[in-house]
């Protein structure tokens, strides 16, 4: 069906453009698993940078591009800039987990999931196997075919090991 150029006002244009852009996302009305996959792309976006870009820079691109708000004094900012700062240290934790592999090996995503769940795992006090579930969806959903099964391992393998250490 073909649209004459007479049918169509400047009120049916913008009525179609309201319709088609896109509401400002309230940072707030975020569940935790939203927020989770909110830091993953952040990390993922300072990984594409090779942390060369701020994360300032990185949220304020993120903002614009995607009507929304993330303030640099909310927790996605603070837990992603933590995570960046200490992705070394968070590495060296995952690399003796990593039988017969080699940390060269995995996939950024991968590697951007384990490091997020790693972080959690260690600082916050949710319970560990929502965590871990929480890692298996970000992988199925972001990283490579089945990672989420090696995800699941590494976790699982990172709890056994911290268990050790405490019992001991």
């Amino acid at each position: 069906m073909a649209i004459s150029s007479d049918a169509i006002n400047s009120d049916t244009i913008t009525l179609v453009e309201e319709e088609l852009r896109p509401e400002d996302i309230s940072y707030n009305d975020l569940s935790r698993r939203e927020t989770r996959s909110l830091i993953f792309h952040l990390l993922y976006a300072a990984e594409a940078f090779d942390y060369e870009s701020s994360l300032e820079a990185i949220v304020d691109n993120f903002n614009h591009g995607f009507a929304l708000h993330i303030p640099t004094d909310s927790e996605v900012f603070s837990v992603t800039q933590t995570i960046i700062n200490n992705r070394d240290i968070l590495d060296n934790e995952i690399k003796p987990l990593l039988h017969n592999w080699r940390f060269d090996r995995i996939g950024v995503c991968t590697k951007l999931v384990l490091r997020l769940a790693l972080w959690e795992l260690r600082n916050t006090p949710t319970d560990h196997s929502i965590i871990i579930n929480e890692a298996i969806e970000l992988a199925k959903c972001f990283a490579e075919k089945d990672a989420f099964k090696f995800v699941n391992g590494i976790l699982d393998e990172a709890l056994k090991e911290e268990a050790v250490v405490t019992a001991s």
